[in-house]
């Protein structure tokens, strides 16, 4: 049969010689033939499509045991360890005496020699399920007896001993048992996957009549073989024009950076400058500095990750921020009212948006003309689901110059989603705690409708003030996921974290972004 690779014709040979006659393991027959197992089995599954050799593959669970499922295999589990200990002291002990003797193990311990039935105790104590033995214990009622009742030897035991012996189905296999010690992280379950060559009756007789040094064939024509005329005479590898090549996947970036890239793109080419800042922000920055009251909602643990730490604050704005927040600064405001504390303002948060950042900014660049972004991740106390999780990607820019207006918002917001590849915008009215007016952008998307996408607004005048900015601020904020999931026609917002490495691989390299 000449339409054989040299491999073929070797691993038909191989499958031939040896013990096992006509059936071999893939690592065995790449040792014989003297290649690596993956161009050993490229030839096998060439041959099996001629018809010449059957591949069976298949698929087993196998089981290890953790290091700590290995040493209670040898030492014993921490019931099994309590229990002897009882019997050797005639039957009962003391549980102070079993705290004493097993200080690392009680807990667990205790907690399954009352779960497989293999103690009792003179105690109403002892009655109470997932009990952490401690000093509450004698608070709670005093020492009690345990006493031994009688521990047949386990499938559990027996498996874990057996299991350290060979990984492959253990004797009287008990799948509910395997999930018990698994869920004890004591034994790791994973799948290998075993592979056998055979060789097809039609194979057999090939290989019976297959001289290899008939098969001896050039792959790759070098430049040495040109000039010396070497090739001449010799046997070329066959190459099939239809057969299609192996899919090739290129580097690339991850879709959602290659769209956040995009957003940073498109706005330093409408003229803004990018601002970074850290995560960890105080308060003061995070929501006082903003005009929202100390007892507002979004300060509540429910929305904000608080942390074990405060900052200084920065004594230069403190005392015009406190006035602003009590009773309205010196302008025709008339503030919160009541009072304002500057130990809830250190204290420091995750920050809850980009505005952090920008208000900073501003307050440290408070002449005009400032055109600034920032896109950075915030976090919330979310409830994880299809559309909500506790940290995102939020775009933030801000205007501020001497004669810009609502309108100019306008204007900006329309040409930066246009950029973005949306034709269709609206507006609509909005609320938001330190803009006003206030104003919802939404874009239209096929099959989806109207989507709204962030908001946007004029800074009163309550935020600006205390930082010495005189002239109007235009600003607006994007949550970059969500329109990450419009542009890759996601469903879910966790797709986009998910190492799903199929999807990155056919994600376009070059697209609608």
């Amino acid at each position: 049969m000449k339409n054989l690779t040299l491999n073929e014709a070797k691993t038909l040979k191989a499958l031939l010689s040896g013990e096992n006659s006509g059936e071999k393991i893939p690592e065995y027959l790449a040792k014989k033939v003297g290649i690596k197992v993956e161009a050993l089995m490229q030839a096998a599954y060439l041959l099996e499509e001629k018809n010449l050799v059957d591949i069976d593959e298949r698929v087993e669970e196998e089981y290890e045991p953790t290091e700590e499922g290995e040493r209670y295999a040898k030492e014993g589990l921490p019931e099994r360890n309590i229990h002897d200990f009882v019997v050797s002291k005639g039957g009962e002990v003391y549980l102070s005496d079993l705290r004493e003797e097993f200080s690392g193990i009680i807990n667990i311990g205790f907690g399954w020699l009352r779960r497989k039935n293999w103690v009792d105790c003179k105690s109403k104590i002892c009655k109470l399920e997932n009990q952490r033995f401690s000093n509450e214990t004698d608070k709670k009622g005093g020492d009690f007896l345990v006493i031994a009742l009688k521990a047949p030897i386990g499938r559990d035991e027996e498996i874990l001993k057996e299991l350290t012996k060979t990984r492959k189905n253990p004797p009287m296999l008990d799948k509910s048992t395997l999930k018990l010690l698994k869920g004890r992280k004591l034994l790791n379950i994973h799948d290998k996957k075993y592979i056998k060559i055979k060789l097809a009756e039609d194979g057999e007789e090939v290989a019976r009549g297959i001289k290899v040094e008939d098969y001896e064939e050039i792959t790759k024509i070098t430049p040495e073989m040109i000039r010396e005329r070497s090739w001449i005479g010799k046997r070329f590898r066959g190459y099939d024009a239809e057969v299609l090549s192996k899919e090739i996947y290129p580097a690339k970036k991850h879709p959602y950076r290659r769209i956040i890239e995009e957003i940073r793109d498109i706005s330093l080419r409408m003229g803004f400058v990018e601002i970074k800042g850290e995560i960890i922000q105080s308060s003061f920055w995070d929501f006082d500095a903003l005009f929202q009251p100390q007892d507002h909602p979004a300060r509540d643990m429910q929305d904000t990750f608080y942390l074990n730490s405060e900052s200084k604050l920065p004594e230069r704005y403190v005392k015009e921020v406190k006035e602003m927040h009590i009773h309205g600064g010196k302008i025709d405001s008339s503030g919160w009212g009541g009072g304002w504390s500057e130990e809830v303002a250190r204290r420091n948060v995750l920050r809850t948006h980009t505005t952090a950042l920008t208000i900073r900014y501003l307050a440290e660049h408070p002449d005009p003309p400032v055109k600034a972004f920032c896109i950075g991740r915030v976090y919330r106390r979310e409830s994880i689901d299809a559309t909500h999780l506790p940290e995102f990607e939020q775009l933030e820019g801000v205007i501020m110059d001497k004669d810009v207006s609502f309108k100019d918002l306008l204007g900006y917001l329309k040409a930066f989603y246009k950029e973005m590849g949306f034709e269709e915008i609206r507006f609509r009215p909005g609320y938001f705690p330190y803009t006003e007016p206030s104003v919802e952008p939404d874009v239209y998307v096929d099959g989806l409708g109207w989507v709204e996408l962030g908001g946007a607004g004029v800074f009163r005048k309550e935020v600006t003030e205390p930082f010495g900015i005189n002239y109007p601020v235009l600003a607006w904020g994007l949550g970059v996921s969500r329109l990450a999931m419009l542009k890759l026609g996601l469903r879910d917002l966790r797709e986009l974290y998910r190492p799903d490495i199929d999807w990155l691989r056919k994600s376009p390299l070059f697209g609608d972004f």
